[in-house]
Protein backbone atom coordinates (compact mmCIF):
# COMPACT_ATOMS: atom_id res chain seq x y z
CA UNK A 1 0.00 0.00 0.00
CA UNK A 2 1.22 3.33 -0.97
CA UNK A 3 0.83 6.39 1.28
CA UNK A 4 0.05 9.57 -0.51
CA UNK A 5 0.72 12.77 1.34
CA UNK A 6 -1.79 15.47 0.76
CA UNK A 7 -0.37 18.88 0.14
CA UNK A 8 -1.31 21.02 3.08
CA UNK A 9 -2.69 24.44 2.58
CA UNK A 10 -0.70 27.08 4.47
CA UNK A 11 -2.49 28.47 7.47
CA UNK A 12 -3.45 32.13 7.60
CA UNK A 13 -3.13 34.75 4.93
CA UNK A 14 -0.65 34.37 2.10
CA UNK A 15 2.59 36.35 2.55
CA UNK A 16 2.62 39.75 0.91
CA UNK A 17 5.11 40.38 -1.87
CA UNK A 18 5.99 43.43 -3.92
CA UNK A 19 3.48 42.23 -6.52
CA UNK A 20 0.57 42.08 -4.05
CA UNK A 21 -2.08 44.58 -5.22
CA UNK A 22 -2.72 47.61 -3.04
CA UNK A 23 -6.08 48.42 -1.50
CA UNK A 24 -7.70 51.79 -2.14
CA UNK A 25 -6.63 53.06 1.30
CA UNK A 26 -3.05 51.88 0.73
CA UNK A 27 -2.98 53.73 -2.60
CA UNK A 28 -4.32 56.85 -0.88
CA UNK A 29 -1.67 56.46 1.86
CA UNK A 30 1.13 56.15 -0.72
CA UNK A 31 -0.04 59.31 -2.54
CA UNK A 32 -0.45 61.29 0.69
CA UNK A 33 2.86 60.13 2.14
CA UNK A 34 4.92 60.81 -0.99
CA UNK A 35 3.26 63.98 -2.26
CA UNK A 36 3.54 65.63 1.18
CA UNK A 37 6.99 64.18 1.88
CA UNK A 38 8.56 65.91 4.86
CA UNK A 39 5.56 68.19 5.40
CA UNK A 40 3.31 65.73 7.26
CA UNK A 41 3.94 62.75 9.51
CA UNK A 42 3.26 59.13 8.60
CA UNK A 43 0.31 59.21 11.00
CA UNK A 44 -1.15 62.28 9.28
CA UNK A 45 -0.75 60.57 5.89
CA UNK A 46 -2.65 57.57 7.27
CA UNK A 47 -5.39 59.82 8.64
CA UNK A 48 -5.65 61.65 5.30
CA UNK A 49 -5.90 58.27 3.56
CA UNK A 50 -8.92 57.35 5.68
CA UNK A 51 -7.49 55.17 8.44
CA UNK A 52 -9.17 55.61 11.86
CA UNK A 53 -7.61 58.02 14.35
CA UNK A 54 -7.06 55.34 17.01
CA UNK A 55 -5.00 53.07 14.76
CA UNK A 56 -3.47 55.57 12.32
CA UNK A 57 -0.06 55.71 14.01
CA UNK A 58 0.34 51.92 14.17
CA UNK A 59 -1.04 51.46 10.66
CA UNK A 60 1.35 54.07 9.24
CA UNK A 61 4.27 52.29 10.87
CA UNK A 62 3.14 48.93 9.52
CA UNK A 63 2.57 50.29 6.00
CA UNK A 64 6.12 51.62 5.81
CA UNK A 65 7.68 48.42 7.18
CA UNK A 66 9.14 46.40 4.26
CA UNK A 67 8.83 43.13 6.23
CA UNK A 68 5.11 43.57 6.81
CA UNK A 69 4.04 45.43 3.66
CA UNK A 70 6.67 45.11 0.93
CA UNK A 71 4.08 45.98 -1.71
CA UNK A 72 3.32 49.36 -0.06
CA UNK A 73 7.03 50.17 0.38
CA UNK A 74 7.65 49.28 -3.29
CA UNK A 75 4.71 51.48 -4.33
CA UNK A 76 6.15 54.38 -2.28
CA UNK A 77 9.49 53.99 -4.08
CA UNK A 78 7.81 53.81 -7.50
CA UNK A 79 5.65 56.88 -6.84
CA UNK A 80 8.65 58.87 -5.53
CA UNK A 81 10.59 57.97 -8.67
CA UNK A 82 7.64 58.96 -10.85
CA UNK A 83 7.33 62.36 -9.14
CA UNK A 84 11.10 62.90 -9.27
CA UNK A 85 11.10 62.34 -13.03
CA UNK A 86 8.03 64.51 -13.52
CA UNK A 87 9.33 67.46 -11.49
CA UNK A 88 13.09 67.08 -11.68
CA UNK A 89 15.19 70.13 -12.40
CA UNK A 90 17.01 70.06 -15.69
CA UNK A 91 19.04 72.84 -17.23
CA UNK A 92 16.61 73.29 -20.13
CA UNK A 93 13.50 73.29 -17.93
CA UNK A 94 15.17 75.64 -15.44
CA UNK A 95 16.16 78.22 -18.05
CA UNK A 96 12.78 77.94 -19.82
CA UNK A 97 10.89 78.46 -16.54
CA UNK A 98 13.04 81.49 -15.70
CA UNK A 99 12.28 82.90 -19.14
CA UNK A 100 8.52 82.42 -18.54
CA UNK A 101 8.84 84.12 -15.15
CA UNK A 102 10.73 87.01 -16.72
CA UNK A 103 8.18 87.41 -19.53
CA UNK A 104 5.25 87.29 -17.10
CA UNK A 105 6.94 89.81 -14.82
CA UNK A 106 7.48 92.17 -17.76
CA UNK A 107 3.80 91.84 -18.76
CA UNK A 108 2.75 92.66 -15.19
CA UNK A 109 5.16 95.60 -14.97
CA UNK A 110 7.23 93.94 -12.25
CA UNK A 111 10.55 95.03 -13.67
CA UNK A 112 12.60 94.14 -10.59
CA UNK A 113 11.34 90.54 -10.72
CA UNK A 114 12.03 90.44 -14.46
CA UNK A 115 15.60 91.62 -13.93
CA UNK A 116 16.14 89.02 -11.18
CA UNK A 117 14.77 86.23 -13.39
CA UNK A 118 16.99 87.29 -16.27
CA UNK A 119 20.01 87.48 -13.97
CA UNK A 120 19.23 83.96 -12.69
CA UNK A 121 19.06 82.74 -16.30
CA UNK A 122 22.50 84.23 -16.90
CA UNK A 123 23.89 82.62 -13.78
CA UNK A 124 22.45 79.27 -14.83
CA UNK A 125 24.18 79.62 -18.19
CA UNK A 126 27.46 79.71 -16.32
CA UNK A 127 29.78 82.16 -18.05
CA UNK A 128 27.80 85.41 -18.17
CA UNK A 129 28.11 86.32 -14.49
CA UNK A 130 31.28 85.51 -12.63
CA UNK A 131 31.13 85.50 -8.87
CA UNK A 132 34.42 86.15 -7.12
CA UNK A 133 35.04 85.91 -3.44
CA UNK A 134 38.16 85.80 -1.35
CA UNK A 135 38.30 83.87 1.85
CA UNK A 136 40.91 84.87 4.35
CA UNK A 137 41.76 82.93 7.45
CA UNK A 138 42.94 84.46 10.68
CA UNK A 139 42.74 88.02 11.89
CA UNK A 140 44.94 90.73 13.27
CA UNK A 141 44.19 89.36 16.74
CA UNK A 142 46.04 86.16 15.93
CA UNK A 143 49.12 88.00 14.57
CA UNK A 144 52.22 88.90 16.56
CA UNK A 145 53.34 92.52 16.77
CA UNK A 146 56.13 91.83 14.23
CA UNK A 147 53.63 90.29 11.80
CA UNK A 148 51.31 93.31 12.12
CA UNK A 149 54.19 95.74 11.56
CA UNK A 150 55.34 93.74 8.52
CA UNK A 151 51.78 93.72 7.10
CA UNK A 152 51.54 97.50 7.62
CA UNK A 153 54.91 98.01 5.92
CA UNK A 154 53.79 95.84 2.98
CA UNK A 155 50.64 97.95 2.65
CA UNK A 156 52.70 101.15 2.80
CA UNK A 157 55.01 99.80 0.08
CA UNK A 158 52.04 98.71 -2.04
CA UNK A 159 49.97 101.92 -1.78
CA UNK A 160 52.77 104.40 -1.11
CA UNK A 161 51.81 108.07 -1.15
CA UNK A 162 48.06 107.42 -1.28
CA UNK A 163 48.05 106.49 2.43
CA UNK A 164 47.01 109.29 4.75
CA UNK A 165 48.61 109.25 8.18
CA UNK A 166 45.95 109.83 10.84
CA UNK A 167 48.09 108.89 13.82
CA UNK A 168 47.22 111.32 16.63
CA UNK A 169 50.02 113.43 18.08
CA UNK A 170 50.40 114.30 21.74
CA UNK A 171 49.36 117.94 21.17
CA UNK A 172 46.21 116.86 19.32
CA UNK A 173 45.32 114.45 22.11
CA UNK A 174 45.79 117.14 24.78
CA UNK A 175 43.70 119.66 22.82
CA UNK A 176 40.90 117.17 22.32
CA UNK A 177 40.87 116.30 26.05
CA UNK A 178 40.82 119.95 27.02
CA UNK A 179 38.03 120.60 24.48
CA UNK A 180 36.01 117.73 25.88
CA UNK A 181 36.41 118.98 29.41
CA UNK A 182 35.48 122.54 28.44
CA UNK A 183 32.44 121.31 26.51
CA UNK A 184 31.32 119.26 29.50
CA UNK A 185 31.73 122.22 31.89
CA UNK A 186 29.74 124.50 29.55
CA UNK A 187 26.89 121.95 29.38
CA UNK A 188 26.87 121.64 33.15
CA UNK A 189 26.52 125.44 33.47
CA UNK A 190 23.60 125.43 30.97
CA UNK A 191 21.81 122.69 32.91
CA UNK A 192 22.30 124.38 36.29
CA UNK A 193 20.99 127.81 35.08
Amino acid sequence: MRIVKKERKPLGRPRKTEETPLTERQIAFVKEFVSHDGMITKKQAALNAGYPDKSASVKASELTNPNLNPHVVAAIKRYRKELDEQYRVTYGRHVRDLQRIRDRALQDGAYSAAVQAEKARGQAQGDIYISKSEVRHGSIDSMSREEVEKALKDLADQYGASIIDITPTEKTEEKSRVGLLQGTKEKQKEVST
